[in-house]
């Protein structure tokens, strides 16, 4: 019997790779989204969409009726664990059988950001369910990279506040293959584990650069700024101050060392080596080159 699986964060970007690694498999898709404007990416990928927000459980009940596996992706922010916390009622009054859910990497009371402590919290939540569980903690997002595409396509540099700092990047289409894997296994094939999820190899954005350039067949080069440049070129954007906060705590931990490692995880679970960032450069040329 087919297994009924609700998407939430459904119009984000690991939910939609994830739903395209879903499609055409014998899994009926649910998707929750907040706003029926942006309904139809889901509904192009075949599933069926209801209308809720994390933020308003009373919404929540009609999306979780009938439903046997939820995909748990909260967006970072403040209220990050009420949300998960009003997901979580809402699968456990519902009887949902299993729940995967999207963490951070190094998620734990101590880690030095506040995304990765306020993640710990929603795992905690997550083990004492009572439910099936497995945690995914993916490692900083190549599409992170996509950010960049509009300075890269016109001047061939990007610049972050990462200086030489080494991290085990991840292809978002390998977090959701592997979310996908665990979807489709049995719901007590990977009951209570934690994976944490990398890319083959550990790069500077020096390497980055000269990955990059070798893909698009040009130069690309990468431009290290400090803390506060970086900060208020994210606040020109209107990035809320937050986020700004977030994203700097993360640069420092990472310029730290503490985001160089790499995991087997992606292969034990899917049978093939990660995407390298070659694989991912050479996708996406055309978000990176100059049009017009």
């Amino acid at each position: 019997m087919s297994r009924t699986v609700l998407i939430t964060g459904a119009t984000g970007t690991v939910s939609n790779a994830l739903m395209n690694a879903l499609d055409g498999t014998d899994v009926v898709l649910r998707a929750l989204v907040r706003d029926e404007a942006r309904a139809d990416g889901p509904r192009e990928r075949n599933a069926e969409v209801f209308i809720g927000d994390l933020d308003d459980a009373r919404s929540l009940p009609p999306a979780f009726a009938g439903v046997q596996d939820l995909w748990l992706l909260t967006p970072n922010g403040p209220r990050a664990p009420e949300h998960s916390m009003n997901a979580m009622w809402a699968a456990r009054q519902a009887g949902v059988e299993r729940v995967v859910r999207l963490s951070v990497v190094g998620a734990a009371h101590d880690a030095p950001n506040r995304s990765g402590r306020l993640h710990a919290l929603s795992d905690h939540e997550t083990v004492r369910s009572g439910m099936r569980w497995t945690i995914l903690r993916p490692h900083w997002f190549m599409q992170n990279l996509l950010n960049e595409a509009g300075d890269i396509a016109a001047s061939g540099t990007f610049a972050t506040n990462m200086a030489s700092a080494r991290i085990g990047m991840i292809d978002v289409r390998d977090i959701a293959e592997c979310a996908a894997q665990v979807l489709l296994d049995g719901p007590d094939r990977h009951h209570g584990e934690t994976y944490t999820l990398t890319g083959p190899r550990s790069l500077t954005f020096d390497e980055v650069a000269g990955q990059m350039s070798l893909a698009l067949g040009r130069s690309v080069a990468y431009l290290p700024v400090s803390d506060d440049a970086k900060r208020e070129t994210l606040l020109g954007y209107g990035v809320p101050a937050w986020i700004v906060d977030m994203l700097e705590e993360y640069a420092r931990a990472y310029v730290s060392g503490w985001g160089d490692f790499t995991t087997d995880t992606v292969a034990g679970l899917l049978g093939r080596p990660a995407r390298d960032l070659t694989d991912f450069a050479r996708d996406h040329a055309t978000a990176f080159t100059a049009t017009g």
